[in-house]
């Protein structure tokens, strides 16, 4: 019983991967036609995929309707229509450009100058805001120190620093 149970807890990874068939048209050629078609067509339910790839109901209605759509004799055109008539253009994945439609098309660009305006905006009243303030002669002279450079004062002629010499190991240094 158990050298039995090995091979079917074996098959089992084989049994998950089974799936119901897919609507297929008895004619291939119009299946492809139809997926060809399905593919610039959005889904209702998932709103980003494209109706050949969605599994919802209303998207295996839809590619069912446009199935027999196709098998009345209509072309790819006068299916879009029809669906774009009773859907509205959001079943397209790729929308026309018109008076209904501009906000979809130009909106972003339009979002993004506004955002880039009030960018640019807040760091010019932020600059304002902030007040630069002035090193005392002392002040100057510590942070030059701090730093390692040479601050010169005005009126006085630069100072030279002499050169920094490498340090030698003690035991070679004479």
């Amino acid at each position: 019983m158990r050298y039995l149970l090995i091979p079917l807890l074996c098959l089992l990874p084989v049994f998950c991967y089974a799936d119901e068939a897919k609507d297929m048209a008895a004619d291939p050629v119009l299946e492809r036609r139809m997926i060809g078609l399905a593919e610039k067509l959005r889904c209702l339910v998932c709103q980003n995929e494209s109706l050949a790839s969605s599994h919802s109901e209303l998207a295996e209605d839809l590619r069912r309707e446009v199935r027999e759509q196709m098998q009345k004799g209509m072309n790819d055109q006068e299916i879009i229509d029809y669906l774009v008539a009773r859907y509205g253009d959001f079943v397209l994945y790729d929308p026309p450009v018109k008076k209904t439609t501009l906000v979809l098309w130009y909106g972003p660009f339009a979002l993004l100058l506004i955002g880039a305006g009030v960018l640019v905006y807040q760091l010019r009243k932020r600059k304002g805001q902030i007040a630069e303030t002035e090193l005392s002669p002392a002040e100057a002279q510590r942070a030059a120190e701090m730093l390692g450079e040479s601050q010169e004062m005005p009126g006085q002629p630069p100072t030279k620093r002499p050169a920094k010499r490498p340090n030698k190991p003690k035991d070679l240094q004479t």
